[in-house]
């Protein structure tokens, strides 16, 4: 059989196969679009990425200097223009904590649920703040919950004694006295440094006189 005979067999095997047809659209619009994806990652996604990474400075500097309404205004523009990239992300969790600081703590809260940080750091500080905006709308107990997930996520010695010591604090405030000896116990044995620094036995003693009232 010859060579053009065997093609045209092939061909007319596949008009007639409707299964075989379908199958070898699908496998090529799944490479067309992952040729897609990694041309657009490298040739615009990158190249906006990087530009990103400096875009919210001026906003940040604004916030330094307590200028919040100038740095709202500011960073608006870097999270709409950059939102999904490295900046954006950036922008979009300095943006949430300026309205923190108007007291606009829904505003803030909606902004954090769509923060997406990949750092160390990063999604620690969007949870914690999270926290913060919680405790002072005065949910105490959706505050404690969000202060210990920001405790035990990517646990380390800089944030997490800082967020089980926020903790400690809603718990007394919630006159839960035996978790809040709990979190300063946990200080106490986990981060030695932070737990000199901040004299944890002087509030484990205190709660503790509290629950064998």
């Amino acid at each position: 059989m010859s060579k053009s005979t065997g093609l045209s067999n092939f061909k007319q095997q596949f008009k007639e196969n409707k299964q075989l047809k379908n199958i070898t659209i699908a496998v090529t619009a799944v490479l067309v679009l992952a040729i897609g994806y990694i041309l657009y990652k490298q040739f615009v996604w990158g190249p906006d990425n990087e530009k990103s990474k400096s875009s919210y400075y001026k906003g940040l500097n604004l916030a330094v200097k307590d200028s919040t309404d100038a740095a709202i205004s500011e960073l608006e523009g870097v999270v709409k223009k950059y939102d999904g990239k490295v900046g954006g992300e950036v922008a979009q969790f300095t943006l949430a904590r300026q309205h923190m600081t108007k007291g606009n703590f829904k505003k803030a809260l909606e902004l954090l649920e769509g923060v997406d940080l990949n750092d160390t750091y990063g999604p620690v500080y969007v949870i914690g703040l999270q926290g913060d905006c919680y405790s002072e709308m005065g949910d105490l107990n959706e505050a404690l919950k969000l202060y210990q997930e920001a405790a035990r996520k990517n646990a380390n010695e800089n944030t997490s004694p800082m967020y089980l010591f926020k903790a400690g604090l809603v718990a007394e405030e919630l006159k839960d006295f035996e978790k809040a000896t709990e979190l300063y116990e946990q200080i106490r044995d986990e981060y030695t440094v932070f737990a000199s620094q901040k004299n944890i036995e002087k509030y484990i003693a205190r709660v503790s006189n509290q629950v064998k009232k």
